[in-house]
């Protein structure tokens, strides 16, 4: 194989999309380059998936304030669209990417943040629609999330039934949770054979100091009292989905709900609770949400060959260690011997860190134009130029 350059970067949140991204820095290159945009579940993640070969199906679905919105899903029939089998399941397996973020996410809050009333239904229909289509792998991307209902609203749409003493179904939200006594699953969607992965680099169990809504909360509007009436909420979801109909939730002791079981498990908490609905109705398997993306969309066969690796994302910063995409692009070009270097908007990781990070070199739009207002909107000009100073520091020809 001719050796070339690999173009996997992630999106420039606010500038561009990952698409975008790879197209500017390969038109900036000059040089032959393969471009694979890349996501780690959060938002972007289906924008990215179908620029390398998905499509998008897109519903009306629930917002998270209960309005209709208009969300997307990626559509694969055999979700291999480099031709090489993705994951660990059969070859030819129907797949959807749901990304949460696309129905039920912050950017869906049309007049501010709903902290205890925000749903996760619409996500929940996706899902549904995309089962419809006959999908037997359903990947769930689970960034940038509006809500703290436990992935209440998801399971809703899905079929089952949240109700209170009197057995009136629950409203939306996280604090309705407050009043749950019973769970009916009988109409529960059939999930029987479908794979479900949560790609998601969250481990914060659902409850407690390090859970859903005392972590996220306060992102999301929640003021302390919030906090304190969702986590209970959440820890009364667990509760009766163990006690009521023996669904993996948390153990009890004198009905107080513990954080163990899956309420318990790192990434119940992830999108305000909607990783544990996930684990516990859904049985999905959580995992790191770069390194499924990338076995999905084919990395392992396009870095083969390649001379150099490019990522890169809006900012390279402390949070870009913690499993964010160019560090996972990194680490993966490394198993296969190939340099990875990192374009950004702007960095504050010092060389030291991106070198125990795996990326060489990193080159930010900062270089060219300290007014960060300028390069949010000259972003696509400003990288073609960063990417021909790269090339001609790396010596591409």
């Amino acid at each position: 194989m001719v050796e070339h350059v690999l173009v996997a970067p992630d999106k420039f949140k606010g500038s561009l999309t990952a698409a975008e991204v790879a197209d500017r820095v390969s038109a900036g290159l000059r040089v032959p380059a393969v471009r694979l945009p890349v996501a780690d579940g959060g938002d972007g993640t289906v924008d990215a998936v179908v620029a390398c070969g998905f499509t998008r199906v897109t519903v009306e679905v629930t917002g998270p304030t209960g309005q209709p919105v208009q969300a997307s899903y990626a559509w694969h029939p055999t979700g291999t669209p480099t031709g090489t089998p993705a994951g660990d399941g059969p070859a030819g397996r129907p797949t959807a990417v749901v990304e949460l973020a696309e129905a039920s996410g912050l950017r869906r809050l049309p007049g501010g943040l709903e902290p205890l009333t925000a749903t996760s239904r619409g996500t929940g229909e996706l899902i549904a629609h995309a089962l419809g289509m006959g999908a037997r792998r359903i990947v769930l991307g689970l960034g940038g999330s509006a809500c703290t209902d436990g992935g209440a609203g998801m399971v809703q749409a899905l079929g089952a039934r949240l109700l209170d003493a009197n057995g009136d179904e629950l409203g939306p939200g996280g604090a309705a949770l407050t009043t749950l006594d019973r769970i009916d699953i009988a109409n529960l969607a059939d999930v029987s054979g479908v794979e479900f992965v949560v790609a998601s680099d969250v481990d914060n169990p659902l409850l407690g100091p390090h859970g859903a809504a005392a972590v996220y909360g306060p992102q999301k509007g929640a003021t302390p009292d919030d906090v304190r009436m969702l986590d209970a909420a959440l820890g009364r979801l667990a509760a009766v989905a163990t006690r009521t109909h023996g669904l993996a939730g948390a153990v009890e002791h004198d009905d107080r709900p513990r954080p163990m079981g899956v309420a318990g498990a790192p990434g119940a908490g992830a999108a305000g609770g909607v990783g544990f609905a996930a684990l516990a109705f859904l049985h999905a398997e959580i995992r790191p949400g770069i390194d499924y993306l990338l076995d999905l969309l084919g990395f392992g066969d396009l870095v083969r060959g390649a001379r150099l690796v490019i990522t890169g994302e809006g900012s390279l910063d402390e949070q870009s260690l913690r499993g964010k995409a160019p560090v996972g692009v990194a680490q993966a070009a490394a198993e296969a011997g190939v340099p990875v270097v990192a374009v950004c908007g702007r960095r504050t990781l010092t060389d030291a860190e991106l070198k125990a990070a795996g990326i060489e070199a990193a080159y930010a739009l900062t270089d060219l134009e300290p007014d960060p207002a300028r390069c949010m909107a000259d972003a696509g000009p400003l990288l073609e130029r960063l990417a021909a100073r790269l090339a001609a520091d790396r010596g591409l020809t």
